[in-house]
């Protein structure tokens, strides 16, 4: 190869002397110039040798600058020559001389003497052209070498979780399944997306090809080709990001994409661009920044442009996305993942704000400030749909033994999620505080409630407003209470055993079971006051001694026909709380059990002495007392030929 070099160099040079001895004129000059060009192509070089050679230029023969410019030049023009015999020069090899090279013709052509002399210059330039072109492709050619790819797995190692859950049931009102809870079932999460650790740093480039970059950049900036500088940087630095994105779990999707995408898939691809768009702008612009500061030191306005041209198509994609998702069709299981790109998107925003702080950036704040705002008005439009739902809720299935409806699991799951936003609905809710100001909390003593709370206890209003028209399907009065003492106390204890607590206070709590507890006075007397009634003394007799068989006879049996008849339905019902369940077989048994041992007491012995007494006498206290702990267990039973037990 050197042997080559040096033969090029002796044709090149004897070449150069023909024409310089020729000192003929101009057209004579380039003549032989063509000649020697038709010869062999590398010759048509030197003309660039020779002009200043020949055009008595304002440099002496023996001008150092001459010497160093030559040599200088000489430098470039061989390694294009070898550049385009072997298609690719060993920048590594040659890197040094080629730049110092570069840097001797920017002096040179700084200098006041050589402006002045056109023939220099215009040598110079056409060095310098060829030098931009060779540093163009070593440019890119570092950039795509040291490019190191995005090691995702690592990346969500730094990232933490935080979830919420609750169980799911297959409650027969399909829309309300997600939310429903029953225990020792399936769980339905929600997980609130990822959040970065602190101090996460990554650098998809090779940290040893960052001075080299820049010795490049600073040369070509300075010889004024910082467009072509700027071109190859964004093309090959925006081509990494876009690879980035789907490995992030970013799709590039259109508004119409999202618009058909069912909902599961839908919540899918809204968590990843949580965590996408947090790793995007904390991790991958902020190292994208760090690099146009490091490679561009020089000039602001050109980190400016770089940066901003190698970005914002990643952040624009993220933005069309959250786009998308605000014009998208309302849903009450949006919700919770809408505010959760509200909240990631405005937790960013800040960042955003301080790598677009210059003016070219504005569009992309703009954008991003635009998709924030429609956001919080996606997710407010979401609540109210939500709280028009329940309102509006008409089912008209009464529930299997007076059981919790789906609709006040929904509800009040779906509550005990919301409450966990109540920072950020606060924020959103402030501008229609006044026209929902009107809502007093009489169960706090008039005290000040945050504007979420003004909306939950007007929603949980609206649920219990719903929930008395739904108890009056039951043609039973005494399951009316039963479906609104279950109801009830489940509402009373999703607020007791979550945030709720403190929205709506203890004040509020307290009001409620003093209504569960009238509920249970309700269904006491709706059930059982007409079987007591055969216990009382009216219509027997004066004495306990003689009073009418006949009379007695029919007291036993019409309260074992009403017992037996309420054991038959009230087994069949369903009170799932359990301490609720024993409070109501106590009640019964503190109003039952004595009343039937005091007409035993007056009465029984009339019977017991006759023939068949255990027709009319079917139960001791004992009996009911067992029988009574089968109610409420939500499985029908029967009392058929029962015999007394013995005394």
């Amino acid at each position: 190869m050197a042997a080559t070099v040096d033969g090029q160099d002796r044709v090149i040079a004897t070449a150069q002397h023909i024409v310089k001895s020729l000192n003929s004129s101009d057209v004579s000059h380039e003549d032989m110039i063509l000649i020697f060009s038709k010869f062999d192509n590398r010759l048509s070089n030197i003309d660039l040798m020779s002009k200043a050679n020949i055009s008595g230029g304002d440099y002496k023969a023996d001008d150092p600058r001459l010497d160093r410019f030559e040599a200088a030049e000489h430098v470039i023009l061989r390694c294009d020559v070898n550049t385009q015999s072997s298609g690719q020069a060993p920048w590594e090899d040659e890197a040094g001389a080629y730049l110092a090279a570069v840097d001797e013709i920017l002096q040179l052509t700084e200098d006041f003497a050589v402006q002045s002399d056109p023939e220099i210059m215009d040598r110079a330039e056409n060095a310098l052209q060829l030098a931009m072109s060779r540093l163009e492709d070593e440019f890119r050619y570092i950039l795509i070498r040291n490019t190191l790819p995005l090691d995702a797995e690592s990346l969500y190692g730094s990232i933490r979780r935080v979830s919420l859950s609750f169980a799911s049931n297959d409650g027969e009102v399909e829309e309300y399944e997600k939310f429903a809870e029953e225990d020792n079932q399936g769980s339905f999460c929600h997980e609130r997306g990822a959040s970065l650790g602190d101090n996460v740093c990554v650098d998809l480039i090779h940290p040893d090809a960052v001075e080299e970059l820049k010795e490049i950049a600073d040369r070509m900036v300075r010889s004024g080709y910082e467009k072509e500088c700027c071109q190859v940087y964004s093309s090959v630095r925006r081509d990494v990001l876009d690879e980035c994105m789907p490995i992030l779990g970013a799709e590039k999707l259109s508004i119409e994409d999202v618009q058909r995408i069912e909902w599961t898939t839908l919540d899918e691809k809204m968590k990843k661009w949580i965590s996408a768009l947090k790793i995007v702008v904390r991790v991958l612009l902020s190292g994208e920044k760090r690099l146009c500061e490091q490679i561009f030191s020089e000039s602001e306005l050109i980190k400016e442009v770089c940066f901003l041209e190698t970005t914002k198509g990643c952040v624009m994609q993220l933005l069309n996305f959250g786009e998308a998702v605000v014009i998208g069709r309302r849903s009450s299981e949006k919700l919770f993942r809408i505010l959760d790109m509200y909240d990631v998107l405005a937790d960013v925003l800040p960042d955003l704000e301080s790598l677009f702080a210059e003016e070219s950036g504005e569009l992309v704040c703009s954008e991003a400030k635009g998709v924030l705002s429609g956001l919080g008005e996606a997710a407010i439009g979401t609540f109210v749909e939500f709280e028009n739902a329940v309102q509006g809720e008409t089912s008209r299935k009464p529930m299997q033994g007076g059981d919790i409806h789906p609709l006040t699991r929904y509800v009040m799951n779906y509550l005990k999620l919301l409450v966990d936003y109540s920072e950020t609905l606060n924020a959103l809710l402030e501008t229609g505080e006044d026209e929902s100001g009107s809502l007093q909390n009489d169960d706090q003593d008039n005290a000040p409630l945050e504007p979420v709370a003004r909306r939950m206890l007007s929603l949980i209003t609206s649920l219990e407003s719903n929930l008395e028209e739904k108890s009056k399907m039951y043609e039973d009065n005494a399951m009316q209470f039963i479906f609104l003492m279950n109801n009830i106390l489940y509402i009373v204890q999703k607020v007791k055993d979550s945030e709720l607590r403190r929205l709506l206070g203890d004040q509020w709590i307290r009001k409620r079971r003093g209504q569960v507890r009238q509920y249970a006075t309700s269904y006491l007397r709706a059930s059982w006051t007409r079987v007591l009634s055969c216990l009382k003394d009216e219509g027997i007799g004066g004495g306990s001694s003689n009073a009418p068989k006949v009379a007695l006879k029919e007291r036993f049996k019409n309260f074992n026909a009403g017992f037996e008849d309420i054991y038959r339905i009230q087994t069949g019902w369903k009170v799932p709380d359990a301490q609720l369940r024993e409070e109501l077989r106590i009640s019964i048994s503190e109003k039952v059990l004595p009343a039937y041992r005091s007409f035993m007491g007056r009465f029984g012995s009339q019977l017991e002495s006759r023939r068949h007494a255990g027709k009319y006498i079917k139960y001791n206290p004992e009996d009911l007392e067992n029988y009574l702990l089968d109610l409420f267990e939500g499985t029908p039973a029967i009392l058929n030929h029962m015999r007394r037990k013995s005394t």
